[in-house]
């Protein structure tokens, strides 16, 4: 027997997609933004809602605090975190988790999320509201809790970082995967690792993460022959020579998929810029391999 809707719900559910990608955007984690959103429908139950004027900019400002709570209580955890921390990916293709896909992954790319992880979280929280929920400014020094000048302040930072890190003349979806799949190639033992040295940028960048549970590298490596004989070294261990490599769309752009039947050991996506890879990240830390099929 079904159960009807509460006034409640009938007004939060329609919010809960870009609740859920805020909390997102802020966390990089797909259950700490779960989490939040839930933390933030047990708020919303002890409010009157005939006391709100506009439903979806208290529950962005609301789901926003609880996220910054989280970043703050998990600070020492990320501090003692072993190697480079990178945002966990959500597979997004058609076989996907439809509501999960929808509602956190498809529109966050992880290039972004990388950019953001790099600002501080009132500046990441200040960017997001503003930016992508576009909050007025004093609704966003509400959700804070600092003046407007900080707010600006804020986000003046955060918009000049984003855009600093930005490839400066993206590749187009078609060249992009294009570069994902000479990766594949490299992968499956189709071309010699030194021939991708044509498809690198010589400043390329490599963070995995392994979490400490993984084999990965405890810092950035920098430079195509660092990077090159990295790949080089792990793509001779035996869990990673015994693994099958496939092409998947990852938070709404191709991504390579490591793994060994139904368990996923590891995932890598590019960043181009210009034609040639920029940037290469790789997440082996199983704890984060939860939303990809």
């Amino acid at each position: 027997m079904s159960t009807a809707a509460t006034p409640h719900q009938d007004i939060f559910e329609p919010h809960r997609r870009a609740l859920l990608g805020a909390a997102y955007r802020v966390l990089g984690t797909v259950a700490d933004s779960e989490d939040a959103v839930q933390e933030t429908w047990l708020r919303w139950q002890n409010v009157d809602p005939g006391t709100v004027r506009e439903p979806r900019a208290y529950l962005l400002r609301s789901v926003t605090r609880v996220a910054l709570n989280t970043v703050r209580s998990r600070d020492r955890r990320r501090e003692e975190y072993i190697g480079p921390w990178l945002p966990e990916p959500v597979s997004t293709d058609a076989q996907s988790d439809p509501g999960r896909t929808a509602e956190i992954a498809d529109e966050v790319s992880l290039a972004l999320l990388v950019v953001l992880e790099s600002l501080s979280p009132l500046e990441r929280a200040a960017f997001v509201l503003r930016e992508v929920f576009a909050l007025p400014y004093p609704e966003v020094a509400e959700a804070l809790e600092r003046s407007e000048t900080s707010v600006r302040q804020l986000v003046s930072r955060a918009r000049a970082h984003v855009r600093e890190r930005a490839p400066r003349h993206p590749v187009d979806e078609s060249a992009h995967q294009a570069l994902t799949s000479a990766f594949l190639e490299a992968a499956q033992g189709m071309v010699a690792l030194e021939e991708m040295v044509a498809v690198l940028s010589p400043e390329v960048v490599l963070t995995t993460d392994g979490g400490g549970v993984k084999r990965a590298a405890r810092r950035p490596l920098h430079g195509t022959s660092k990077v090159l004989a990295f790949i080089a070294g792990i793509m001779t261990k035996p869990e990673v020579m015994l693994l099958s490599w496939r092409m998947a769309e990852v938070n709404g752009r191709p991504a390579l998929v490591g793994h060994e039947g139904p368990r996923i050991d590891c995932v890598v996506w590019i960043e181009a810029d210009d034609g040639v890879v920029t940037r290469i990240d790789m997440i082996r830390n199983p704890a984060k391999l939860g939303a990809i099929r």
